[in-house]
């Protein structure tokens, strides 16, 4: 089904060899390395010298949602911003629901639209269009690269290399800048094969994903999509897929280009950006995926994770055993509040149930998810039981055309339920399951609590991530668990389903504002009471003393559980309203504690000589054999967390600009899960540690660390640092890496955070 080949390879358009037989026949490697579509799209994007290691690259857009627009503006607007340099589309697909926070998410709206007018930006009103969406649909151009502030910012079907990172990332463009990176590596996706009735990409991707995160096999890569099986699917189809690749830990992707593609964009009257994209020549790539797309069968991701996927029929026939271990997984990580899942509960009379279903969002929303998901359900009846489906189109057009060709319709008479184009069923914020539900959603992610649950309040639910074909097979069974190949395909009505669809842009034309190059800088932005500037931040002193103020133990920590979704995605705009949730599903009593080092670096700043912090510090300078100060001057005073693999997930900076916000000035790892994590602590003058995981399973809670010279250290670029771990007021030596940092990663550091980087170096 899926083969993974884990050495270099060369592509030849015949087949794959090894680069010592590429060598033999004649082959000049290095040039095959220059000859994938991702080097030539990044190469025509960067800025630096070709012989440099580090591309910095200017993309050719950019789009955010109206979670991260405010924060990225006001970051920017502090930094000098007078208009935005390139096409930036804002929409409004996150906090639409207006549902929480009385009238703040509204006027985040409304700031959106005064910034769009000021600085000539693209503004997408609230449920015309989820942001992945209706940048396909109007702003991809094959070639092209695209950075957005969200991780599932994925365009490679349509030739463009998408990039998801946090909002300091696009500050950076709209300041002019770069995005500095190292060169990526390349993984080929060899693609074979054409997938079967009721197989949908969803499917495919859980397949990918079940069999590349554990290995972190593609961890940071670019996916290069091709191969004779591209031309077997839709458009769509391969979108849904490819937006699907980030649950991979990939960088990012890119596929090549054909007719299908060139039709699809010429339908949305956009046909001049359509470029033919092919491998040109032998092409050298880091490793190799061969995906036989025939072999794939409906796949089901049970919580807590993309990548713990199996085929939805072992599940159906074993699922007494399974939904067993998945419960015991779930108590081992979440504890006693775990019982209230009772997955074993869901395996009823030889069957597995569900209660509920959703197909929403980037992944699960298009035309032809929905379209095939009213076909299955003709005729067919979701029932008088507790399951229900939502199905949420995801965009305005696609609503249209679902409405014009009659598969709203079908889906209204089955008894689901059809909604506006809208992100929150993805994060928690929107269709949240009941206590101890188990929800079906052809979604990006099923993460702990994502949905929307609280276990601090005793609540607790489950995702399991399927496809729309499935999802509506087991609509058309009142909730029992079917895979969509168990359907007869050869039904009138589901042999003669035709994909095709109308695209009508006539809402966007009237409802979206389109101010790209015709910025009106006297316009005045609006303010409303809950958007607040970023606090004051200081630069790094000569010292430090960290105090650990979370342990993670769990192998994976998402970003979700560093700063939650949900209803807390209405703070956003207020980023001390917002820290007091940091760690709040993972570890409540952190915010208490990482306040009470803040008061001491407050005090610090005011009094550097205050006997009562000379008395806690002196003696943790003597524990480590140091010369005790006689004032606090260059020490400074901050917590930090500890943690084996943090940052899996959403590219959000507010899962490590909330840490700043509350005084951290560091995280300790073993691995960050992703780059962007990694460079969002980066963006906000975090010290990203890494630790030997004996070291971070030694810390503890309370304990010290003095990091003697961290500015000079920092300064001249040290990777390792040697520090004092401090437990019970005994020290030992420990060591610290900061791996590898670019100039400008070092200076933000040194200045404290973006902002004042950019104040201090226009």
């Amino acid at each position: 089904m899926i083969e993974l080949v884990n050495h270099a390879v060369v592509l030849d358009g015949c087949g794959s060899m090894t680069v010592e037989e590429a060598k033999a026949k004649g082959v000049d490697v290095e040039q095959a390395r220059k000859n994938t579509l991702t080097a030539r799209i990044l190469a025509a994007h960067n800025m630096a010298r070709e012989e440099e290691d580090v591309l910095r690259i200017r993309f050719d857009a950019m789009a955010s949602h109206d979670i991260t627009y405010v924060g990225i503006i006001q970051t920017a607007r502090a930094s000098g911003l007078k208009a935005f340099p390139l096409p930036y589309v804002l929409t409004n697909c996150h906090n639409s629901l207006c549902a929480v926070g009385g009238t703040i998410n509204e006027d985040d709206h409304v700031f959106g639209l005064s910034a769009a007018r000021k600085y000539g930006g693209i503004y997408v009103p609230a449920h015309l269009a989820v942001i992945h969406q209706y940048v396909r649909e109007m702003l991809a151009a094959c070639g092209g690269m695209i950075l957005g502030s969200d991780s599932h910012t994925r365009y490679g079907a349509l030739g463009v290399m998408g990039v998801g990172e946090g909002g300091p990332e696009l500050v950076k463009q709209l300041l002019g800048k770069t995005w500095d990176i190292a060169r990526p590596q390349t993984v080929a996706v060899w693609l074979t094969g054409t997938p079967c009735p009721g197989v949908g990409p969803q499917d495919v991707a859980l397949a990918l994903i079940a069999a590349v995160f554990q290995k972190g096999f593609v961890k940071n890569k670019v996916l290069e999509f091709q191969g004779p099986g591209v031309a077997n699917l839709s458009v769509e189809y391969r979108c849904g897929l490819d937006v699907m690749s980030t649950e991979t830990t990939c960088l990012s992707s890119i596929w090549i280009t054909d007719e299908a593609v060139r039709t699809y964009l010429r339908e949305r009257g956009r046909e001049q950006d359509f470029r033919s994209l092919a491998v040109q020549g032998p092409a050298c790539y880091d490793a190799l995926i061969r995906i036989d797309l025939g072999k794939i069968v409906p796949m089901i991701a049970l919580p807590f994770h993309p990548s713990n996927a199996l085929p939805v029929a072992e599940l159906v026939r074993h699922g007494k055993d399974i939904l067993a271990q998945n419960q015991a997984e779930a108590e081992q990580q979440f504890g006693p509040v775990a019982a209230a899942l009772n997955l074993p509960g869901k395996w009823r009379n030889g069957h597995v149930w569900a209660d509920q279903g959703i197909i929403a969002g980037c992944a699960g929303g298009s035309f032809e998810n929905l379209h095939t998901a009213a076909a299955i359900l003709q005729g067919q009846s979701i029932g008088h039981n507790v399951f229900s489906l939502s199905c949420y189109p995801a965009s305005q057009p696609q609503a249209l055309a679902l409405m014009e060709n009659g598969s709203a319709a079908k889906l209204l008479r089955a008894g689901a339920v059809l909604k506006n184009a809208f992100c929150g069923p993805c994060f928690g914020a929107g269709d949240t399951p009941a206590n101890g539900a188990l929800s079906l959603r052809h979604t990006t992610r099923n993460f702990p609590n994502r949905e929307g649950s609280k276990p601090a309040n005793g609540q607790l639910a489950a995702v399991a991530l399927m496809d729309a074909r499935s999802i509506a097979a087991t609509a058309a069974n009142g909730g029992r668990l079917t895979p969509a190949t168990d359907l007869d395909w050869n039904a009138p009505h589901l042999a003669e389903l035709s994909l095709s669809q109308t695209f009508d842009s006539e809402s966007y034309r009237n409802r979206v504002f389109n101010g790209y190059g015709q910025a009106q800088p006297e316009a005045k932005l609006v303010f409303g009471p809950n958007i607040a500037d970023w606090p004051t931040m200081t630069s790094l002193p000569r010292h430090l003393l960290l105090q650990v103020a979370s342990v993670i133990r769990d192998p994976v920590t998402t970003t979700d559980e560093l700063i939650p979704s949900g209803e807390t995605s209405s703070l956003r705009s207020n980023p001390l309203k917002l820290a007091e949730y940091t760690l709040s599903r993972k570890d409540p009593a952190y915010v208490g504690r990482a306040k009470a080092v803040a008061d001491l670096e407050k005090t610090r700043l005011a009094e550097p000589a205050a006997p009562k912090l000379l008395e806690l510090v002196r003696p943790l300078f003597t524990a480590c054999g140091h010369n005790a100060p006689t004032d606090l001057t260059d020490v400074g005073l901050g917590s930090t967390i500890v943690a084996m693999k943090p940052g899996d997930g959403s590219a959000r900076e507010q899962a490590a600009s909330s840490q700043k916000v509350l005084g951290g000035w560091a995280n300790l790892a073993v691995e960050y899960t992703t780059k962007r994590y990694r460079s969002n602590l980066i963006n906000w003058g975090m010290l990203p540690f890494l630790v030997s995981p004996e070291l971070a399973a030694s810390l503890a809670v309370g304990d010290w660390l003095l990091v003697p010279d961290v500015r000079q250290a920092v300064q001249e670029a040290r990777e390792t640092l040697s520090a004092f771990a401090i437990h019970a007021g005994q020290a030992s030596p420990i060591a610290l890496s900061l791996g590898s940092l670019t100039a400008d990663e070092r200076q933000t550091i040194l200045d404290g955070c973006l902002i004042n980087f950019y104040n201090a170096h226009p």
